[in-house]
C-alpha cells in the first residue's frame, strides 16, 4: 500500500493512528517513537525516507513532552543523570544530523537495521531480573550525587538504586546522539540499553529518563533538518499530534507494568522493526 493511492485526508488519518501507537509504545520504552514511526511511514506508505525521519524528529519532541511531566512528577526520571548525559548526546546529535545529509537512503536502512539489532541482543543477554543488580562504586556518580531512588507502584514499594561506569555511559551517550541525528529516532534505542545495562539504572529510571532526553536530543539537529526542507508539514503535523496523545497515555501505563514485560517488549520491537528495515537496506 503506497501513500500515492490515497486521499491526502486517508493519508493523513493513517499517518495519526500510526503515530498514536508509536507515540504509546515509545513512551512505555523511552524510544522516542521513531522506530516506529519511520519504518511504518517508509515501508507501508512510501514516504520517502528522508521525509519520515524529519516527522520523525518532530515526533520524538512530541513524545518527550507528553510523556517527561509525568515520570518527573513521580519521580521515576534521574534529572542529575539526564542532564550530565544529555551533554555528549546533544553534541552527537547535531554531528549525526549533518552526516545525515551526506550518507545514501539505502545505507540509512542498513544503519538503522544494524542498531536496533545490537541494542535487542544486547537487552537479551541481560539478566532477566525486574530490577538490575547493584552497580560497581563510582566516584563521578558519588561526587555528582546521582544515585537515587522511585516508587514501583507495580512492585508497591520504594526502590533505592546507585549509578555506575559513568565515563562509559557518557561515551555510549555521544554514540546515541550520532544514532538520533542520522536516522531520526530519538537514539532511545542505544540510551535505554546503556542506563540499564552500562550504568546499571533500573529499566523504569533508564525509560523515564530517557523520554526526559530524547526531546533536548531531537531539538539539537531538528534545525539542520528544518533547514535542509526534510521535515513537511503535512507528514510532520499528523504524525506528531499523534504521538503527543499516544505518549501522554502511555506515561500513565508505565508504572503499573512489571519491569520484566517492558524489557520483553523493548527487544521484540527492536528486533521485529530491525529485520524489516535491514531487508529494505538490502533489496
Amino acid at each position: 500500500m503506497g501513500g500515492e493511492l490515497m486521499t491526502p485526508f486517508e493519508l493523513t488519518i493513517i499517518e495519526f493512528g500510526i503515530a498514536l501507537g508509536a507515540g504509546l509504545l515509545g513512551s512505555l520504552l523511552g524510544l522516542g517513537g521513531g522506530i516506529i514511526v519511520v519504518p511504518a511511514l517508509t515501508l507501508l506508505l512510501g514516504i520517502d525516507i528522508r521525509f519520515a525521519i524529519g516527522a520523525s524528529i518532530v515526533s520524538v519532541i512530541a513524545t518527550s513532552s507528553g510523556a517527561a511531566a509525568a515520570y518527573v512528577r513521580e519521580r521515576m526520571t534521574n534529572l542529575r543523570v539526564a542532564m550530565l548525559l544529555e551533554l555528549a548526546t546533544t553534541s552527537g546529535a547535531l554531528s549525526g544530523a549533518y552526516l545525515a545529509g551526506v550518507v545514501g537512503g539505502r545505507w540509512l536502512y542498513l544503519i538503522f537495521g544494524i542498531v536496533l539489532a545490537v541494542s535487542g541482543v544486547e537487552m537479551l543477554r541481560k539478566q532477566r531480573e525486574p530490577h538490575p543488580a547493584p552497580a560497581p562504586s563510582d566516584a563521578w556518580a558519588d561526587r555528582l550525587q546521582l544515585h537515587g531512588q522511585y516508587f514501583d507502584a507495580a512492585a508497591g514499594r520504594e526502590i533505592a538504586y546507585r549509578v555506575g561506569r559513568v565515563r562509559l555511559g557518557f561515551v555510549l551517550m555521544y554514540i546515541a546522539g550520532v544514532v538520533s541525528g542520522l536516522l531520526g529516532i530519538g537514539s532511545g534505542v542505544l540510551k535505554v540499553p546503556a542506563m540499564d545495562l552500562a550504568m546499571r539504572l533500573p529499566i523504569k529510571v533508564s525509560t523515564a529518563t530517557s523520554n526526559f532526553m530524547i526531546g533536548v536530543t531531537a531539538a539539537a539537529s531538528a534545525g539542520v533538518y528544518f533547514a535542509r526542507g526534510d521535515i513537511d508539514p503535512f507528514v510532520a503535523a499528523p504524525v506528531a499530534m499523534g504521538v503527543l496523545i499516544g505518549a501522554t497515555l502511555g506515561s500513565r501505563l508505565l508504572g503499573r507494568l512489571q519491569s520484566l514485560v517492558i524489557r520483553i517488549v523493548f527487544v521484540l520491537v527492536l528486533l521485529g522493526v530491525s529485520l524489516e528495515m535491514l531487508l529494505k537496506g538490502l533489496r
